[in-house]
């Protein structure tokens, strides 16, 4: 018998790209691969790529190059680049970096175990000519749902299939096989975006947004659970539009109760909101539903109206501060994170003192701040009135030190206050060190963490109801309650 082949996923950039992963891992695995975590102990190294900003697509290509590495010294045979940036520049990347044995985009996914066999065999599979994926779908979001079985959309394979194409979970394993042993998981809710903000080029390469039906989400979500999962969070690159081509914009609201009702699902959180497109019921839901978190990760970007409009986006300093005052009006304890984009075209000091101005007044748990660069194919990419790169650097370090302490003292407002904690990690077996864990206001990667002075009856998994005693900057230094354990009505609130 000969023998089997092995393959490691390496994943960067975000969530989105960790459910890819995990499809990946499960049509490979369906088709007689062995998955392995180290990519030196594996015949084909796959890198998930990002293609989002330069920092990404730097880091993608030094991943790619590393792997490359491996060549030389281990087991590798091979490297491919799948993922955003290998979807975005196709050909070019390929011609760009010949270190890559392949460059697939989302259309290969389907036949991604062929395509490695034909890689590692010596053959060549061509690279792929890049198109505006916005135009593969009906513009009638209505019609959308037709025409989705002939887009490649990864993270949107059905749920319900023959036996033998997931791993063995009866009739609701996804085509998804888990690359971690976390309490948390992504689900994908939706794929691309209608919007056309000026500064990003995510919709051409991720396409237009199209909604996947509640019941697979719901499926995936019982077999993460009896996975172990504890936390689901739903991410796509814009929730607030779920459900609008399946002719219910306020589907959403319905879906998160019953993923809250899931067996062994503990904590519903939501990634990825339109501050336009937030509604009095998705509030609602989002700030009263038992094990929904009161969680909103409000893609702002600027608080300056001249600059939102440049970036072809709503709002202001006023409208959105009104909208926090909303959400914690319900929710007092809610977590808020954004990520915002200094030195854009035509940016004032005026505009900068204004979204300096938002950001000293809403008290925002996490913020991202990023400085402004063209990215090709975008309409920002063209105007004139661009920053000089020595001013966007400045302002992006002024902006960086004031959310830096705008957070720390976020923080610091949450001493004393009880928090539901998803154990993570736990340090020791001596009960004398800590564990480590997130609040409902702490996303998985973006946002800070909670520390518990005690590790003592604490597992991997476990929620626990502890009292916030400290900071450590953007993190929260926690005293486990004894004898509690958040399952019941008082999670989450």
């Amino acid at each position: 018998m000969s023998e089997r082949r092995t393959v490691a996923l390496v994943t960067l950039g975000c969530a989105r790209n960790e459910v890819d992963s995990e499809e990946l891992a499960g049509r490979l695995e369906a088709d007689g691969w062995d998955l392995v975590e180290d990519a030196a102990d594996a015949d084909v190294a796959v890198v998930n790529t990002c293609g989002f900003v330069d920092a990404a697509k730097k880091d993608s290509v030094d991943a790619l190059l590393e792997a490359n590495d491996l060549k030389d010294h281990g087991r590798t045979q091979a490297v491919v680049a799948v993922g955003c940036m290998a979807e975005r520049y196709g050909k070019d990347l390929a011609e760009a970096l010949p270190e890559a044995d392949g460059v697939l985009g989302f259309d290969d996914y389907a036949d991604i175990s062929d395509r490695l066999q034909t890689i590692l065999s010596g053959g060549i599979h061509a690279a792929h000519t890049p198109r505006d994926r916005r135009k593969l779908l009906p513009i009638s979001p209505a019609e959308r749902q037709e025409s989705a079985a002939d887009v490649a959309l990864p993270g949107h394979a059905p749920v319900d299939l023959p036996d033998g194409l997931a791993p063995a979970s009866g009739p609701r394993a996804p085509l998804r096989r888990r690359l971690d042993g976390t309490p948390v998981a992504s689900v994908k809710l939706a794929s691309g975006c209608d919007r056309r903000c000026s500064f990003c080029a995510i919709p051409s390469f991720r396409g237009s947004f199209i909604s996947r039906r509640p019941s697979d989400v719901l499926n995936e979500t019982r077999w993460l659970a009896e996975q172990g999962v504890k936390e689901i969070m739903l991410v796509s690159e814009n929730n607030t539009s779920y459900g609008k081509d399946l002719g219910d914009i306020r589907l959403l609201e319905s879906l998160l109760p019953e993923l809250a009702e899931v067996d062994g699902i503990e904590r519903v959180r939501v990634s990825y909101l339109q501050p336009a497109e937030m509604r009095p019921g998705l509030i609602d839901v989002l700030t009263s539903t038992p094990k929904v978190a009161p969680y909103f990760d409000l893609s702002f970007q600027h608080s300056a109206p001249d600059v939102l409009r440049a970036m072809r986006r709503f709002g202001d300093t006023d409208r959105f501060l009104e909208l926090l005052d909303t959400i914690r009006s319900k929710a007092p304890q809610a977590g808020v994170r954004s990520n915002f984009i200094v030195g854009f075209p035509g940016e004032t000091e005026a505009d900068l003192a204004e979204l300096e101005r938002f950001l000293n007044h809403a008290r925002l748990d996490a913020i991202g701040v990023f400085g402004y660069s063209d990215e090709d194919g975008t309409e920002a990419a063209t105007y004139d009135n661009k920053l000089d790169e020595d001013v966007v650097a400045e302002r992006l370090a002024r902006v960086s030190r004031l959310a830096e302490e705008l957070v720390s003292q976020r923080s610091e407002e949450r001493v004393g206050e009880s928090v539901y904690v998803l154990v993570e990690s736990v340090d020791s077996e001596d009960s004398a060190d800590g564990a480590h864990g997130r609040g409902a206001h702490q996303a998985p990667e973006t946002d800070g963490q909670v520390l518990l002075t005690s590790s003592e009856g604490l597992s991997v998994g476990r929620m626990v109801e502890a009292k916030v005693v400290g900071t450590e900057g953007v993190d929260l230094v926690a005293e486990p309650l004894l004898g509690t354990l958040a399952c019941s009505e008082e999670a989450d609130r």
